[in-house]
């Protein structure tokens, strides 16, 4: 962290000095520059680099680097009012319109402010992501023989293997195709099992990425509830009645946002639904590997009690690992392998080869079963310190189930407290949140919030940010 603000400190200061250059004069050598500002020449490259991509800076090997030339005028703004005939002239002709509304997921994208406790973040802290671990991979990768030609179109079949060893069952290397992506995999899954205004059953509450993915498709979202042992099965066959759909959506394992694992006596009860209604269900197994170290063994995932295809399996590396780190895979089996594959080409060809590459050398590296190791370690201690916290400075805030897994707390705000003002009134005392009303596709049945431990510094902050929630609460409630 120390090399990243070494490089932002000396861009800055450069930037400042450029005026004292004509355009096309030389700016002083990387020598000078490491012994004036006390810096390391990989920190001066860096800082060069960065000036030349924001076009401030011209370099040029072996003559150094030169201040650039003034930047053409920017063209007059023209009138685009047009486009909102364009773009809504169809709708009236969709069953379901196809608007794009991605604030559910912009939630727990946004970088908050500097000094805001990030409570709303959906992935790991920089701290806990294994950065070492895959600049080495990367590295390696870069030089494998092939590494930057074109993959095969399904992924490479090493990659395809690690993954279907991890499903199980009768999931096989041929039956995988790796994306790029848990949130693209979900993409191809609904682009492939449901056309433009057709039902699909999701689970209430549920991911918001993967309800904006199904209404940007045209689909419509129908609600099945869940409780602390996942779907219910009986409301889910009355809801495959009620409206024929072919799909079912669920997260049987840490489901986000509660946190619930389907129960053991339901699994082969929802299989069988699905199964009599003619309709796949779509397995989103995004966090197994963020299980906590207290955690009893897993169950497998639902694909691999499936002998008969119902289910297409997503699973995915990013949430372990890092945002960037973007590889996922899609399983299944039969004739529904052959148009996932067909969309998936069509829509992104392949996932870049060295990226590919990367994941494997990362996956079968030692420092891979350390680093889910210590995550497992570090979640539990985050978990039990903010559930922990919130009990003793804000016990009204109701816990209906603490997980074995994942990265979040899913909390039940008192009746009558407006969700909203209480977002607003957290950020206000310093701490980001994530409201419930996303989660839902039809109206929530009370104030929620999702409060995730994972995207944070370490317990001290998680400690600081229950402090100021509480002041938050105090806020509205008076």
């Amino acid at each position: 962290m120390q090399e990243r603000s070494s490089v932002g400190d000396l861009a800055n200061s450069l930037r400042k000095e450029l005026d004292r250059y004509s355009p096309g004069g030389k700016l002083p050598s990387s020598r000078a520059l490491v012994e004036r500002f006390r810096v390391s020449p990989v920190t001066v490259s860096r800082a060069l680099a960065q000036l030349a991509a924001e076009g401030l800076v011209v370099t040029r090997p072996g003559a150094g680097a030169f201040r650039a030339g003034p930047r053409p005028a920017v063209a007059s703004t023209g009138d685009t009012s047009w486009q909102e005939i364009a773009l809504s002239a169809d709708a009236a002709a969709e069953a379901v319109p196809r608007t794009v509304d991605a604030s559910g997921v912009l939630v727990s994208l946004a970088a908050p402010p500097p000094g805001v406790v990030e409570f709303n973040g959906g992935y790991l802290h920089p701290s806990l992501q294994p950065e070492r671990a895959m600049g080495a991979a990367l590295s390696r990768a870069g030089r494998r023989p092939g590494a930057w030609s074109r993959p095969p179109m399904e992924g490479l079949p090493e990659l395809r293997e690690w993954f279907a060893r991890g499903i199980g069952g009768a999931i096989g290397a041929a039956d995988v195709l790796v994306a790029a992506g848990g949130q693209t995999a979900l993409t191809t899954a609904l682009r492939a099992l449901a056309p433009p205004g057709a039902p699909v059953l999701v689970e209430s509450p549920t991911y918001p990425g993967m309800l904006a993915i199904a209404r940007a498709a045209g689909l419509r979202p129908v609600p099945v509830p869940v409780d602390p042992d996942g779907v219910k099965p009986e409301l889910l066959a009355d809801a495959f009645r009620a409206t024929g759909a072919r799909v079912f959506v669920c997260q049987p394992l840490f489901q986000n946002p509660t946190g619930a694992v389907l129960a053991p006596e339901r699994r082969a009860e929802v299989l069988r639904i699905a199964r009599e209604a003619g309709a796949f269900v779509i397995e989103d197994d995004f966090v197994r590997r963020l299980v906590h170290e207290d955690a009893p063994p897993l169950p497998r995932p639902l694909a691999a009690e499936d002998p008969d295809g119902v289910v297409v399996h997503v699973g995915s590396l990013t949430k372990a690992t890092s945002p960037s780190f973007r590889v996922s895979a899609l399983a299944a089996r039969g004739p529904v392998l052959e148009r996932l594959r067909a969309i998936q080409v069509v829509d992104t060809f392949f996932v870049p080869r060295p990226l590919q590459e990367a994941a494997l050398e990362l996956v079968g590296s030692p420092a891979w079963p350390r680093h889910l190791r210590t995550v497992s370690a570090e979640l539990k201690a985050r978990r039990d310190t903010m559930t922990a916290t919130l009990r003793l400075r804000l016990p009204e805030l109701a816990l209906p189930h603490v997980p074995f897994g994942g990265y979040h707390l899913w909390a039940r705000l008192p009746d009558g407290t407006d969700e909203s003002a209480f977002t607003a009134a957290a950020l206000r005392a310093g701490v980001a949140v994530t409201p419930g009303r996303p989660y839902y596709s039809a109206e929530p049945p009370s104030a929620q919030l999702r409060l995730s431990f994972a995207a944070v510094a370490g317990t001290q902050e998680i400690t600081e940010g229950v402090r100021r929630l509480a002041e938050a609460y105090d806020e509205v409630r008076t």
